[in-house]
């Protein structure tokens, strides 16, 4: 038995209304619930319980067992004198506030309703799956799935957006530097993400706008702050990249002791960092004020126009330094600016509104429904239980769904877990 049940059971008065009666044997009327509290406190606030002939205004404070207001210590706790009805599974003593007056209890244990609790039972049984609801998922209206998987979205937005906030913050508030970070942690891909990260972070983004316009600096700045140009090299263009990055280093007092070293193994020749570090070079080379005309863009297709690019004509015939390779444009394809689109772009003209005062949710669904679901293990998984993501904006909410309520039980505070609650058995 979990509180949150008791919580769900309490909020919907999933329990026999009449003939209520306290542990004390006194008829209990519940006129108002009261308001779900999610933080510190008594469960709900603002409750109108009738208890004999004595209406009662104040709070509800739920526990599977009565001994739990004393194992958490409420009787010692002025937040908790305001408690009007302990409402218990059940009920094994008396409990009291810090002036010790008596308060009065409900047992559920005996009037829950029944189908939600062998809904519940049923939902949370013991064994080996991969969501509790994975035998029952497909029963659910796609109509509640979808509205959900959008809810879900933009919670896994609101996270990012305080994972945003964050990085504001220690980037001096400059969003162009925001936007620089999350760029080169999207180039870096998952195996490289957190050490593109960590050179984009070693360097003060003023220099990269200083050097914008000159396309072989800002190479040299990025290989360098990476820690690729320390090698015994002889190849020309290394040299002529290391002789200016020395130049850079002692101009701008530059530093990369901290920076995480990067990975080439098990990564296909394209991904190599090499090549993402060469196409971040050539994006802000190419773009100036990319944060605006990000924020600007009503349309996909003014993204994939900004990240038309590819990298420097040394990497069109090598995939890393001193070895030639066959010759190839090396551009940023569509499926990798989706992916920056979903992890980087959206994210950051979600958060940037939300910080101004305005809705673009219209926007950011236009944009996201446009690129196709992504391909990983939990969505593929879910789509064996039922087909549901079509587009990015549903797999990322799927993603939402299994790391933030399957995989912590909450299934009470899931619409899907709520419908299979109310079904019939």
């Amino acid at each position: 038995m979990q509180e949150d049940f008791l919580h769900y059971i309490w909020k919907y008065k999933k329990f026999a209304l009449s003939n209520l009666k306290t542990t004390a044997q006194e008829p209990v009327f519940v006129l108002q619930v009261g308001m779900h509290n999610h933080n510190t406190g008594p469960d709900f606030f603002n409750a109108q319980i009738k208890i004999t002939d004595q209406l009662w205004a104040g709070n509800v404070e739920i526990h599977i067992k009565s001994s739990d207001w004393f194992l958490h210590g409420h009787e010692q706790d002025a937040n908790y004198d305001n408690v009007i009805l302990h409402v218990v599974w059940e009920h094994d003593t008396e409990i009291h506030r810090k002036d010790n007056t008596v308060i009065a209890t409900l047992v559920l244990k005996d009037i829950v309703d029944k189908t939600a609790l062998q809904n519940y039972q049923k939902l949370f049984r013991k064994k080996q799956k991969w969501i509790n609801c994975e035998n029952d998922f497909a029963t659910v209206d796609d109509f509640v799935v979808n509205n959900w998987l959008e809810r879900l979205y933009f919670e896994r937005l609101e996270r990012k957006s305080a994972d945003i906030a964050q990085l504001l913050q220690t980037s001096k508030n400059n969003w162009e530097a925001v936007l620089f970070k999350m760029l080169a942690k999207s180039f870096g891909l998952k195996v490289n993400g957190d050490a593109f990260l960590s050179f984009a972070s070693s360097i003060d983004f003023t220099v990269v706008q200083k050097l914008q316009s000159k396309q072989r600096s800002l190479e040299a700045l990025f290989f360098g702050q990476a820690d690729l140009l320390n090698l015994d090299k002889q190849d020309l263009y290394y040299l002529a990249l290391k002789k200016e990055y020395l130049f850079l280093k002692q101009k701008f007092g530059l530093s990369n002791q901290a920076v995480t070293p990067l990975q080439f193994f098990r990564l296909r020749p394209p991904n190599f960092p090499t090549i993402r570090i060469s196409q971040l070079a050539n994006l802000y080379s190419a773009q100036t004020n990319l944060f605006s005309k990000i924020i600007n863009a009503k349309n996909i297709e003014e993204i994939y126009a900004l990240f038309a690019v590819g990298t420097s004509a040394y990497w069109q015939t090598h995939f890393t330094f001193g070895k030639t390779s066959k010759e190839s444009k090396k551009r940023i394809t569509k499926a990798f600016i989706d992916l920056l689109i979903i992890n980087t772009i959206v994210p950051i003209k979600f958060s940037y509104a939300k910080q101004q005062g305005k809705d673009i949710d219209d926007v950011i669904i236009r944009i996201i429904n446009q690129i196709s679901s992504e391909k990983n293990s939990i969505v593929t998984k879910f789509q064996e239980l039922h087909p549901v993501a079509t587009s990015a904006m549903q797999s990322q909410a799927l993603l939402q769904l299994k790391t933030q309520y399957c995989e912590k039980n909450k299934c009470l505070q899931c619409a899907i877990g709520n419908v299979l609650l109310t079904s019939v058995v």
